[in-house]
């Protein structure tokens, strides 16, 4: 992508643009980094259009000519629920199916033994730490607030120092205020990060992640107080700001630091550095100091920690011998419910071959295991308990999203076949806002989309021309723009449920029962459809009932939410409708109680 001084290509790089390569593959594809500088070497047309973020890429006008494109990402989360790869155009390989595969292999040598299993630690902070923090529409503790500092270098400090001096005194145990608490808990008591021996054993080498470079200098002069001896045998190494260095450049300090990391002991403060892109093998802990809601974000920076540390060559009698020194990795997180919404949101929005959330969730705990101190004890969560822990800090916001989410509705090749040969179902899409040529854009999608794939494979047999290769990428173009477009129409409609839903006092029954024998004409109003139209189109799989369950269930649980603090129940011990499943009350009001371990 480099250019000479005339902007044009470099004369050492001419051999990437005159090759037609096989393959060109896109790492980090979520964070697209390459695009700023790619976007100068595009059509001048088309440069603006594609160098604005993550919506939409035309690979047609990728400057280097290739058979096949590879999108690689850790945390494809938005390329995925936006649709624009469909099933059959994604390979998933998560930390689960390695884990799995480790778990599950037989013999010697099994090639999955160095990498690493991951836990996870969530902690409800004292009251007494974490009231200076409590902000948002539900009150909940942010860590933003907690650790935010001003200041640069050696005058930097915190806004609250003193409830974070508490904080590090809880970590390693010598938290005063619940040292009664910890004797009364006894072999149950939580374990912390710098008092567990367990863990002590093993975080000799850890990664803080912090909000901002003033918390990071914060942190690192208060570390350094010396009151706070337990802390001064470990090096702290700030990796923040522009003297830390540019990208990889921050990553030498790191590792001179560590020496040989066996033998020393390493705090790493970060905000941003060193999250993406580096490996480095002795951090075996990472504690979550700051508010992270893109899971992007969150799981990149997290599985720092999961590289492997292997010793080899360390036996001079066997040179081949191999010492798998991390076996386990740990994640620390002190706001619980931002926590388990990540792991929610991770593990069902990956896994895109079961459709039962908790079972997903299921999954990736089996290798993932999380545990939760509330205040009173520690215990290991399962799937339903983190989905529930995970719902019941929904926002409104939240829950508006979970309506224009592209996983509501269905716009695969099957699905739009089925509709095709339903006339009925044609009809009703026609009454929605802006399908007035629904029939011939689903046409173009389909025929265009089975001659792309007909034109790729004949393409792995012989050398497509010049305008061959144009055409299968302009048909490619305007099937996916046409398909995009179906898809935002289906969910404009879709954001059209909630009115209804705020509309109807039919708590009791099933949204889909309101909808088809209580109040089709309200229903009707409201969407443009009618009861029969929108069963039919649930019925051929265009809206996703299972997600819609989800949806109308944490609707109703936001409502009551929002009303419990003015003593209101306007529907104590009535049964609870989600889309097409009741819930009696008893079932209900167990789900919506607090959890305790």
């Amino acid at each position: 992508m480099g250019k000479n001084k005339a902007g044009g290509i470099k004369a050492k790089n001419e051999w990437v643009h005159t090759t037609n390569w096989d393959c060109v593959a896109f790492d980090e594809y979520h964070y697209g980094a390459w695009r700023e500088t790619a976007k100068e070497l595009f059509d001048a047309e088309n440069a603006n259009e594609i160098g604005e973020g993550l919506d939409y890429f035309d690979e047609a006008n990728m400057p280097i000519t290739t058979n096949a494109y590879l999108y690689l990402s850790g945390t494809p989360f938005r390329a995925i629920s936006s649709g624009e790869f469909i099933e059959e155009q994604i390979y998933n390989w998560t930390y689960s199916d390695e884990q799995r595969a480790k778990e599950n292999w037989q013999g010697d040598k099994n090639p999955y033994a160095g990498l690493p299993r991951m836990v996870m630690l969530t902690y409800q902070l004292p009251d007494t730490i974490r009231d200076v923090a409590m902000k948002g529409e539900f009150n909940e503790f942010d860590l933003n607030e907690f650790f935010k500092a001003e200041g640069q270098g050696v005058l930097a400090r915190f806004k609250y120092e003193s409830e974070v001096q508490k904080w590090l005194d809880l970590i390693r145990g010598a938290f005063a205020e619940t040292t009664i608490d910890i004797l009364k808990l006894g072999a149950e008591k939580p374990p912390m990060p710098f008092s567990d021996v367990r863990l002590l054993n093993v975080l000799s080498h850890t990664f803080w992640f912090l909000p901002t470079v003033a918390a990071c200098h914060a942190m690192n002069n208060l570390i350094g107080q010396k009151h706070n001896k337990f802390y001064q045998d470990y090096e702290v190494i700030v990796a923040a700001g522009t003297a830390a260095g540019i990208g990889v450049a921050a990553l030498p300090p790191v590792k001179k630091a560590m020496g040989n990391p066996l033998k020393t002991k390493t705090i790493t403060l970060s905000c941003g550095k060193l999250t993406t892109g580096v490996s480095v093998a002795p951090w075996t802990g990472m504690l979550m100091l700051r508010n992270v809601t893109s899971p992007e974000t969150y799981f990149q920076a997290a599985f720092r920690v999961q590289t492997p540390w292997i010793l080899r060559g360390h036996d001079a009698n066997d040179p081949n011998n191999e010492l798998i020194v991390k076996n386990e990795c740990y994640v620390f997180d002190f706001a619980p419910d931002r926590a388990l919404r990540q792991i929610a949101d991770y593990s069902c929005r990956l896994n895109v071959d079961e459709s039962n959330p908790e079972a997903k969730v299921a999954e990736f705990i089996h290798f993932l295991p999380v545990l939760a101190y509330d205040g009173s004890s520690m215990k290991q969560i399962n799937a339903a308990g983190i989905l529930d822990m995970a719902m019941s800090g929904t926002t409104a916001t939240l829950l508006a999203r979970r309506w224009e989410s592209a996983l509501l509705v269905n716009v695969d090749n099957g699905t739009l076949e089925k509709l095709m040969r339903n006339e009925a179902a044609m009809k009703a899409l026609m009454h929605i806002e802006g399908f007035r040529t629904l029939n011939q854009d689903i046409e173009t999608i389909i025929n265009k989309s089975e001659s792309v794939k007909k034109a790729k494979a004949e393409a792995s047999e012989r050398d497509l021309t010049k305008e061959e290769k144009k055409q299968m990428t302009d048909q490619e173009k305007e099937y996916k723009s046409k398909r995009k477009e179906i898809q935002e129409k289906l969910i404009k409609f879709a954001t059209r449920i909630p009115v209804f839903m705020y509309l109807t006092d039919y708590r009791e029954r099933s949204l889909k029962d309101v909808i088809t024998q209580l109040e089709p004409d309200l229903f009707r109003k409201v969407t443009g459809l009618t009861q029969k139209d929108f069963e039919l189109l649930v019925s051929l799989g265009v809206f996703n009932s299972g997600l819609m369950n989800d949806a109308v269930y944490k609707f109703k649980r936001y409502e009551d939410a929002s009303l419990e603090y003015t003593g209101i129940s306007k529907h104590e011990q009535a049964d609870v409708g989600l889309y097409d499943t009741v819930l009696n009350a008893t079932d209900y009001q167990d789900s919506f109680e607090p959890l305790t371990f």
